[in-house]
């Protein structure tokens, strides 16, 4: 059997798991910051940081409790490299290497990104497909369309120019004074609304595959706050503006369902001329915002292809997708040097372990 702990903090999530054959689960622990960035509606980089170190040696210790291992049952131990916020990813970095040096297990410094779509074979319901196949990764940083034409291997054809969807969702949540993160609590209040109560629009970005959120979001900025004076605006006026109170006739439901039927159309619409330009067997939808029940019916609704999502609580930054991404890394002779970086940047390509 093999066994690989996995370690995660990329962003706001402590998170540890174990991974052996298949890959399989053993155990899979997160520790939330939810309640503690609620505060400021979004991820607070040093608040985010320091919590990770307090809570790291704790998460790791209940993944091996858990998974009923100890470190002479294990065959390497995975990280998170990048993408991420610098200082989260440096404390699993830091106690990654300190444990491989202490144990004597290779290191393996694994993509966020690849992680993600590596949380599909951790699905019940998972039926690996001939390659090639496009994953569209959608969460709070990144939206991204790849080809994938084998493990290990892929093509970015397209990604957003501005706004990723999870972060055009915190945006609209906080808005219209929803609670953070803003994709689940957007998703509940558009249960109630009209998403035809406006017509936002669907940025067209000339025939590529690329996705944009920011006109969306100034859209339902502008339908839904209390409009500006008509003087000209300075700089920090318009910075006010964001935070504009909002319309005494506003029906926030309408306008979340409406908002969230436009930006689930994006997605969807770049993903099926994507699946049908490149001929692949199926898409991979994977990352936070794939949890969105919308857009999975939508995705599956316009494909004829088979269309595959993680469960819920792999949609979220969590440590078993890492360990399984690591799993196929492994298995294919790749080690990480002990002296590598983080990565804070690090965009899925072909080339990926190059370097």
């Amino acid at each position: 059997m093999t066994a690989i702990l996995a370690i995660e903090t990329s962003c706001d999530e402590t998170a540890a798991a174990v991974i052996t054959n298949g890959p399989a689960i053993k155990s899979n622990i997160v520790a939330s910051q939810i309640d503690l960035h609620a505060q400021y509606g979004g991820v607070f980089p040093e608040v985010a940081s320091r919590a990770h170190a307090e809570s790291i040696s704790t998460v790791v210790g209940q993944a091996m409790t858990e998974a009923e291992l100890t470190f002479d049952d294990l065959d390497a131990i995975a990280v998170t490299q990048g993408p991420g916020l610098v200082g989260s990813l440096l404390v699993g970095i830091n106690f990654a290497k300190g444990l491989a040096l202490a144990t004597g297990l290779p290191l393996l410094g694994i993509n966020h990104l690849e992680g993600h779509v590596y949380s599909l074979w951790l699905a019940p319901d998972f039926v690996e497909v001939e390659f090639p196949v496009l994953v569209v990764i959608v969460s709070g940083g990144h939206s991204e369309l790849v080809v994938m034409r084998g493990h290990g291997l892929y093509q970015r054809i397209g990604g957003t120019i501005d706004d990723a969807a999870g972060e055009a969702f915190d945006k609209v949540g906080r808005l219209l004074g929803l609670p953070f993160p803003g994709g689940p609590a957007i998703e509940g209040a558009a249960r109630t609304g009209a998403i035809d109560a406006y017509d936002f629009p669907r940025a067209k970005t000339d025939g590529s595959y690329d996705l944009s959120f920011s006109g969306l979001k100034t859209a339902v900025m502008r339908a839904a706050t209390v409009p500006p004076s008509g003087r000209r605006r300075g700089k920090l006026e318009r910075r006010a503006e964001k935070r504009a109170p909002l319309r005494d006739d506003i029906n926030v439901s309408d306008v979340a369902a409406a908002f969230q039927d436009a930006l689930t159309d994006a997605l969807v619409t770049s993903a099926c001329r994507a699946a049908r330009d490149f001929k692949v067997n199926a898409v991979y939808l994977s990352g936070g915002v794939s949890a969105n029940q919308m857009l999975r019916e939508k995705l599956s609704a316009r494909l004829r292809l088979p269309v595959f999502f993680p469960p819920l609580f792999l949609c979220t930054d969590n440590a078993a997708m890492i360990g399984a991404a690591a799993h196929f890394r492994y298995q294919a002779g790749h080690r990480s040097p002990l002296d590598f970086e983080a990565r804070a940047s690090w965009r899925l390509s072909e080339d990926i372990y190059a370097d």
